[in-house]
């Protein structure tokens, strides 16, 4: 079956396939006029509604209000690869600024978090088809092996010593990726329904106390003071958790650049299918491309799968509720069938696409400026899923020791607090520089998978310095 063939009758946005799955939720009600709040918290994804969960659990007087503009999970918390892992945008420059040990407590904390979201989950009642099978990342070419073994040692020596390094064969015994010559693999990691752990943190939220409106942009954010269509919530506190979306307020059109990530998911795979490819760990897949690829193995038994298609739309708009380019989904599908050759008849049901935020250094940061009470966390660069929590209660412990409840914490002295980061350039300079970031690296993967060398091409490290990634 060709890739068109696949395709054709995909499913294509929609949000996500994962709402096609659970539905889109009934929507909560809008703002109806001006408000008081003890804190404001502007978004409804994974950084919202966790910061809500554990300012609340905190001090359950707190006066708590999310406003999110279409649904909670409408952004990346809703259409993400389900990856809960203990990644971080930016450890290594962290590293150079804070030095090794600050980078390393702040590598500590992310693998902690990948347990807490679990046990959170679990405690509360959140079904989100959880399953801790770790992460693994493949190699498929000479070069991808040598960066795998840096990564690996690099990783290592930030503490991470659980971690474990397989040669083809081990590789192949764990799932039997095409022209797989090794993998790492961390058990810091897990595989979830990114929709069910959104609504059900929604609904956990609001069962505390904290008031959700949604159908409710909001348009600009000042010091004490978010502002809506429907009216203005004051609060001491206002916290902005809006990740991809953050260019649509006032006066962040350059603050984070909204990159699209794509993905796919098949039918459900026959036992047959998955007897031929194994992936009975059901760990999450990746491997050391350049334009790398994501994937998970679902809990009702598909495979979703991920990368870049078009990595940015001019002037940072969004797309229109998931849809995704034909070029893009038969690009995913070649993917697939590129690792798994034997699945070559399998069906693409669905196809989407959404942003995730990207500071100009590549940086995740969390922030609240004392003497205006205003606040943010993002910049994951895809790493989302785990880092929101680690995001949310250090915003927690910056609120409350900034309103007198709470003193330093451990994580109000991680290297991420009170990050910043110069703006993205002004177009047409920006939309020129990723779309010519993303080509280089696929042309660097090409140039590597033909060559067989073991180093990494020259293109791509010239793409990471221009890029500020490194």
């Amino acid at each position: 079956m060709s890739s068109s063939d696949a395709t054709a009758s995909t499913v294509n946005g929609g949000v996500s396939f994962w709402y096609a799955q659970a539905g889109i939720p009934a929507p909560r009600e809008p703002l109806t006029g001006d408000a008081t709040a003890d804190v404001v918290i502007v978004g409804g994804g994974y950084t919202g509604l966790w910061t809500a969960y554990y300012l609340k659990k905190a001090d359950p007087s707190l006066r708590i209000v999310v406003l999110e503009q279409r649904f909670c999970g409408y952004g990346a918390s809703g259409r993400n690869g389900g990856w809960l892992y203990n990644g971080i945008a930016g450890r290594d420059r962290y590293a150079r600024l804070h030095g090794r040990d600050a980078a390393v407590r702040l590598q500590r904390a992310m693998n902690d978090t990948v347990a807490e979201v679990v046990r959170v989950a679990a405690d509360e009642g959140v079904d989100a088809g959880i399953h801790r099978g770790g992460v693994l990342e493949v190699a498929r070419t000479p070069a991808q092996l040598a960066r795998l073994k840096a990564f690996h040692a690099h990783e290592v020596a930030f503490g991470e010593d659980d971690r474990e390094l397989y040669g083809a064969r081990e590789t192949a015994e764990r799932i039997r990726v095409a022209g797989a010559v090794g993998s790492a693999w961390t058990p810091h990691g897990a595989r979830l329904n990114p929709v069910r752990l959104v609504t059900g943190l929604a609904d956990v939220v609001e069962g505390l106390g904290v008031t959700v409106h949604e159908l409710t942009p909001v348009t600009e954010i000042r010091p004490r003071h978010a502002v809506t269509p429907y009216g203005t919530v004051r609060a001491s506190h206002v916290l902005r958790c809006t990740e991809g979306f953050t260019a649509n307020l006032k006066g962040q059109k350059r603050t984070w650049l909204p990159m699209n990530s794509s993905m796919i998911a098949t039918e459900p795979l026959t036992a047959e299918q998955w007897a031929s490819i194994g992936w009975d760990g059901r760990e999450t897949l990746g491997d050391m491309a350049h334009a790398y690829m994501y994937a998970q193995r679902t809990d009702d038994g598909r495979i979703a799968l991920g990368g870049r298609g078009v990595p940015y739309r001019f002037g940072s708009r969004t797309d229109n509720d998931g849809r995704t380019q034909p070029e893009t989904i038969e690009a995913l599908h070649e993917i697939l069938v590129g690792f798994f050759p034997s699945l070559a008849g399998v069906r693409v049901a669905h196809a989407w696409s959404g942003v995730l935020g990207v500071p100009r250094d590549w940086c995740a940061t969390v922030t609240l400026d004392r003497s205006t009470g205003l606040g943010w966390a993002g910049g994951y660069v895809g790493s989302g899923v785990a880092t929101a929590n680690l995001a949310a209660r250090t915003l927690r412990d910056l609120v409350r020791r900034d309103s007198g409840q709470g003193g330093e914490t451990e994580l109000t002295s991680l290297p991420w607090v009170n990050h910043r980061v110069r703006k993205w350039e002004p177009e047409p300079f920006r939309w020129a520089g990723v779309q010519g970031m993303y080509a280089t690296y696929r042309t660097a993967d090409r140039r590597e998978t033909a060559s067989l060398r073991a180093e990494s091409s020259r293109l791509a490290r010239w793409a990471d310095r221009v890029a500020g990634r490194h």
